[in-house]
């Protein structure tokens, strides 16, 4: 077996290392079968490194098969969203894309051998009534008035359903099964329902369409899928996925369905339906907004493909529910971006300096590391002048315990620069600070080890005003006030106000020219990348992507 970075045993591989030791399969072959009904998610992010994962690693195949059982939600860009989201996360499904709907013949086929051995029935019971004779787990369900209708009759109605001749809800196909079963899914499963609505792929062929229990188990049976892996919503499901296969004369290795934790983020909701209403109800911008737990929403944000890729490896692949902490995705990010990211200066929150012993026009090139540890990342040149933006959050008139940063009367460090002291300051009628008046330390300029001699408060960073470029920051926060909003009833009651809040300041002129989704470490600031969407040369609009560890973004958030 080919190992990879993110390759680590768990109770599927073991399950596959036996398979194969005891020759119950040649090869390993598994799928992703995602509804093109929404974009994909970090929940799916899991499941595309699992299954594709194993395929590679067991030199195997793993298909992409879009389940477009239900045409009333589905479209081609979902589709193309799908594709894309993969191909980004660095995936490659084998041979062609693979839709359920390529199977609808065969699947139907399939439904009619059931009836002929009488195993299936058209029932004209209602949605309602078929739930309620069905009854609940602790007794027994009632069968339906049309359960012992005539192998023929059901023949007959059945190719009426087909035709169109009964309107929805009017009529459906069931599985004959056993309505005593202590397992309510067993109870008589639907296998068909009427939908008059035209499919993106099959146009307006059908008019009935398979249920997803019904027809994924026959598309991984003709796929020759061997290992069809889903999350543990789906284990009672595993008996019918079962039944059917055992009961129809499909002439192949027989797949196994094996079940996973899928996964819960903390402060998110990974369901497609709650996703939808965000995005319809305008609490997001869209499925892509960087507010959003989609893998779309992610990359948008500036989140790698190989941070998501090792946030799932982290967490592993158990049987045991729980939610993961936002924090352990963060860190992943984090820690790639520390490594790769290029350093630059921005200010968010912009107040002016005016360094009284320089001359007005006085301007220096200072050159600075693009990053600390990484000398072929290479350098560029910054300038340094008599007039510069701080952040706000970067001085105070009054001393604080800790604060390492300008204070009145006292010196400070600016990066790469020289150090100042504050001499005085200017305000408005209101109060506010207009203007911060220093004084350089002539013999510190641009002079980066500082002797001992030298006693300060600490290095902050800015940017000259005569060369900033100026800049949006959209600063995203938790979208939800609460760990697990989807435990709510009304889990909409808990959107965070303070989901986005932006800022308007500036970036040094080295990255006037930043690409989209090209992530940098604004120096004490956190890490950012500019939108897609929004940002272009005339008006720069930067995302951050997570904060930094260190307290300095703690410290700048509290009031003083």
């Amino acid at each position: 077996m080919k190992q990879n970075k993110y390759q680590v045993m768990n109770f599927i591989r073991h399950i596959i290392d036996e398979d194969l030791a005891i020759g119950k399969y040649d090869n390993i072959h598994t799928r992703f079968p995602p509804e093109p009904n929404g974009y994909l998610h970090i929940g799916h992010a899991k499941s595309i490194c699992l299954n594709f994962g194993i395929a590679k690693d067991y030199n195997g195949k793993c298909n992409l098969r879009f389940d477009d059982t239900n045409p009333v939600n589905e479209n081609s860009n979902f589709i193309e969203s799908i594709k894309n989201d993969i191909k980004w996360l660095g995936f490659t499904w084998s041979g062609d894309i693979k839709y359920t709907s390529n199977y609808f013949d065969q699947i139907y086929k399939y439904a009619i051998e059931l009836i002929n051995k009488g195993l299936a029935y058209v029932d004209e019971l209602t949605i309602e009534e078929i739930k309620e004779y069905r009854g609940v787990w602790s007794k027994p369900g009632v069968n339906s008035p049309y359960r012992n209708r005539s192998i023929k009759e059901n023949i007959f109605l059945f190719d009426k359903m087909k035709k169109g001749y009964f309107k929805e809800g009017k009529a459906c196909l069931r599985a004959k099964i056993d309505m005593s079963s202590n397992f309510i899914l067993m109870r008589d499963p639907v296998l068909y329902r009427i939908k008059f609505f035209k499919h993106h792929q099959t146009s307006d062929d059908w008019c009935i369409y398979p249920m997803y229990d019904f027809a994924h188990c026959i598309s991984d049976a003709l796929e020759g899928i061997t290992h069809s892996l889903c999350t543990l919503e789906f284990l009672d499901n595993r008996r019918l996925y079962e039944w059917i296969l055992k009961h129809i004369s499909i002439s192949t290795i027989y797949p196994s369905q094996y079940e996973y934790s899928r996964l819960n983020l903390e402060y998110s909701v990974t369901s497609k339906r709650k996703l939808s209403q965000l995005v319809n109800k305008k609490y997001v911008e869209g499925w892509d907004d960087p507010r959003m737990p989609t893998i779309s929403g992610l990359r948008r944000r500036g989140y790698t493909p190989a941070s998501i890729c090792e946030f799932c490896h982290r967490i592993g692949v158990t049987k045991q529910q729980n939610i993961i902490e936002m924090s352990l995705l963060e860190s992943c990010v984090r820690d790639e971006l520390n490594r790769n990211a290029p350093r630059a200066m921005a200010v968010l929150d912009p107040i002016q300096i005016i360094i009284q012993n320089l001359p007005l026009n006085y301007e220096k090139i200072i050159v600075m590391k693009n990053h600390p540890n990484m000398p072929e990342m290479g350098t560029r040149e910054v300038v340094f002048s008599n007039t510069i933006w701080i952040d706000k959050a970067d001085f105070r008139e009054q001393y604080i315990k800790n604060y390492k940063r300008l204070i009145l009367g006292k010196e400070v460090r600016l990066r790469n620069a020289c150090i100042i002291r504050c001499d005085y300051i200017t305000k408005d009628k209101e109060g506010n600070i207009i203007c911060i008046y220093c004084t350089c330390d002539l013999n510190t300029l641009s002079k980066n080890v500082i002797d001992k001699s030298y006693k300060n408060n600490g290095i902050i960073h800015w940017i000259s005003k005569a060369h900033a470029q100026p800049a949006e920051f959209r600063l995203y926060n938790r979208l939800f006030n609460i760990p697990n909003p989807s435990s709510e009833k009304n889990f909409l009651a808990n959107i965070n106000p303070n989901s986005l809040e932006i800022k308007h300041g500036y970036v040094e002129q080295s990255i006037k020219n930043a690409k989209a989704n090209k992530p940098y470490q604004f120096e004490r600031e956190g890490y950012f990348c500019a939108d897609s969407v929004y940002s272009n040369q005339s008006h720069l609009v930067f995302n951050r992507i997570v904060s930094l560890r260190d307290s300095y973004e703690k410290l700048s958030s509290k009031s003083f």
